[in-house]
Order: structure tokens, then C-alpha cells, then sequence
């Protein structure tokens, strides 16, 4: 096996349309929207007999408690040959040792696509991996297939929120607009920080949302949902389509009318967006993993897994310390961790 940079945006996209799993945190455009952010990125190709087989988006995060190469939802490799990921990881850890050499980086962390299984495990741990102390993007996520008819999906949906969707349906006051504009990207904001009020989450920054938006956007890939009644905006999302597959990445809502069901109609016009653009999955991103209603997220899982679909876990976020430096990272993580909940 052999590992090569590559500068190609049509090699490095066609080979992830060969892979079963994948999310958007591996295309070109992620890394881009990267750049843009000024994170110092690499594109790693992992290659047999001139064969493309795997590949890794690798993102330097400077942090004040140190800096650490991210892999986010990777390595990706072909489905076909999934009885190399062992190997594909060791290929790809050598490389990524060097680097973080090069660039004075205190450990490696992946958060991998893979499904949670004991094998999967096991390869991390073999190759001296130990769990993350928190994760940054889902370990968990809901999806729904759309290969189904609209009438289909509705009656696959819990009986209430089937329920709010119709009546949405038949408010004339919520009118749901769609739109391409960076400037909307502001009404999002507004709607995002009521959430943040709420739930006390670390939350994105407008210019991350607006370079994320536009980088996607430049090609086509990404919407902002906008729920309107009578005037004012209720609730927002931010749907990324790449790949025959819709992200509801992020999401946001105001409480000031609690009964009229804005976001689910909402949610409903992008599940109907999705499948007229051709997507196959709409992929909700991030659930909770416990069932339990102290979790700060219980409340959005309830409301995504009302839609209908099914849950997939990954590997959880894994870390390969490389010097004394991981450990106050570990332990900064940690207390974090304690003080979100989760």
C-alpha cells in the first residue's frame, strides 16, 4: 500500500461515491470550509496497485491547550474490501505520525464511521488508541430512507408527529421559504442563539456558519429552511445535500409559539426537498444515546425519532496520545464533559 496527497476534487469525491459509509466531514467541500477557517488540512489517499481503496480528511486543530491532528467520520474505505480496514489504519496511522511531528501535535484523534462492533474496537486498541474523553461530531445519528412514497413515510412517522404535520399543513399562516442566500444565514443565527439560551450548548460562531453555508452552497449543497407565522420566524435549518444524501446539520427555534408546530412542518418540507433532489437517506445527525429525560438532547431525540427511521452507531471517538501534552487535554475534556451532561 502506498499513501498519496491528493489535489484532485473529482478523484477524491468519486472514490468516497464508492464508499457505503460516508458523511459530508470527508468531502472536498468540508475540507475546504477548513481552509476557509484556517485549519491546515490534508487529504491522504491510501492506494493498492494504483487503486484508490481509502482515504482520510486530516484537519490540524490549534487549540490553547494543544494542537492535534482530527480525523472527522474517517478513514473511508471502499466497501468492497472492508477486511483491510486493519491494515488501511496502520498505513494511514504511520503517515499521520509524521506529521504530527512535523507539525508539533500532541496526539491523534479519529472519530470513526465505522459501525460499533467488537472487531472495530478492537483494531483501535490494537494500534495503541485509547477512547476520547468527549466527542465532537455524532457517535450516534438517526436516518431515514426515502426510497419510500411521501404517503409511506408519513404513515412510518409517530401517530403525533403525523399529527402536527398535518395540522401545520392546514395552518395558512406557517408558510416554510427555502433559501440560498448567505444574508439568511443571519436569521438563522438569531433563532440559533434563543437555542443556545436553552439549552446551554458551546454554539457554533456566525462566521462558521456563514463559511460552512457558503462553501456548500457554491456547489449547490446546501439550503436554509426558514418557518414563518404570522411574520416572524419561528424556526430554521441548515440541510446539506451531497452525495444522494441530506444532512440536517444544523437546526434552530424560537418557543414563543409553543403550539403552533413550526418545526415540524419544517422538517417535513426538507424531507420532501431531499427527495426531490434525488436523495436516497436524510441523515437527522446527531441523537442521544440513553433513553434517559435528563439528557440535555432528550428532547430533540424524541422530536427526530418521530419522523420514522432507524438509529446507527459508530465507533466511539478515539485518541493516540503522543506526548505528555494529550493529558491536559484529556483532563480539560473531562471536566467539559461533566459540565455539559454528556
Amino acid at each position: 500500500m502506498e499513501i498519496k496527497g491528493i489535489e484532485n476534487k473529482s478523484l477524491w469525491e468519486n472514490f468516497l461515491s464508492e464508499c457505503e459509509e460516508r458523511t459530508f466531514l470527508q468531502s472536498w467541500n468540508w475540507g475546504e470550509f477548513q481552509k476557509r477557517m484556517g485549519n491546515k488540512i490534508w487529504r491522504l489517499g491510501v492506494f493498492k496497485n494504483d487503486e484508490l481503496i481509502g482515504g482520510a480528511l486530516v484537519i490540524k486543530i490549534e487549540a490553547r491547550r494543544g494542537s492535534f491532528l482530527f480525523v472527522p467520520h474517517g478513514p473511508i474505505i471502499k466497501s468492497q474490501i472492508s477486511n483491510l480496514k486493519s491494515q488501511i489504519l496502520k498505513e494511514l496511522l504511520n503517515k499521520l505520525k509524521k506529521i504530527a511531528k512535523e507539525e508539533k501535535c500532541s496526539f491523534i484523534r479519529i472519530a470513526p464511521i465505522w459501525e460499533r462492533t467488537t472487531e472495530s474496537e478492537r483494531i483501535f486498541k490494537d494500534l495503541g488508541f485509547r477512547p476520547a474523553p468527549m466527542h465532537t461530531h455524532p457517535e450516534v445519528t438517526w436516518e431515514l430512507n426515502l426510497e419510500k412514497p411521501e404517503e409511506d413515510l408519513l404513515m412510518n412517522m409517530r401517530k403525533t408527529t403525523r399529527y402536527l404535520i398535518r395540522q401545520g399543513l392546514k395552518n395558512k399562516e406557517i408558510q416554510i421559504e427555502k433559501s440560498q442566500d448567505p444574508k439568511d444565514i443571519e436569521i438563522f443565527n438569531e433563532l440559533y442563539q434563543k437555542t443556545v439560551d436553552r439549552h446551554h450548548f458551546v454554539p457554533f460562531s456566525l462566521r462558521y456558519l456563514k463559511n460552512e453555508f457558503q462553501v456548500f452552497a457554491s456547489d449547490n449543497q446546501s439550503l436554509i429552511f426558514l418557518a414563518k407565522y404570522r411574520n416572524e420566524y419561528l424556526a430554521s435549518a441548515v440541510v446539506i445535500f451531497w452525495q444522494n444524501i441530506a444532512f440536517y446539520h444544523h437546526g434552530a427555534s424560537s418557543m414563543k409559539y409553543p403550539k403552533i408546530p413550526a418545526s415540524y412542518l419544517l422538517q417535513w418540507e426538507a424531507i420532501k426537498a431531499a427527495k426531490q433532489k434525488g436523495c436516497k437517506i436524510y441523515n437527522f445527525w446527531g441523537i442521544a444515546e440513553t433513553e434517559s429525560k435528563k439528557h440535555p438532547f432528550w428532547g430533540l431525540t424524541l422530536f427526530k425519532k418521530g419522523f420514522g427511521g432507524y438509529e446507527k452507531k459508530y465507533v466511539r471517538t478515539q485518541d493516540l496520545p503522543l506526548s505528555f501534552k494529550y493529558w491536559f487535554t484529556y483532563f480539560f475534556e473531562k471536566l467539559r464533559k461533566k459540565k455539559r451532561g454528556f
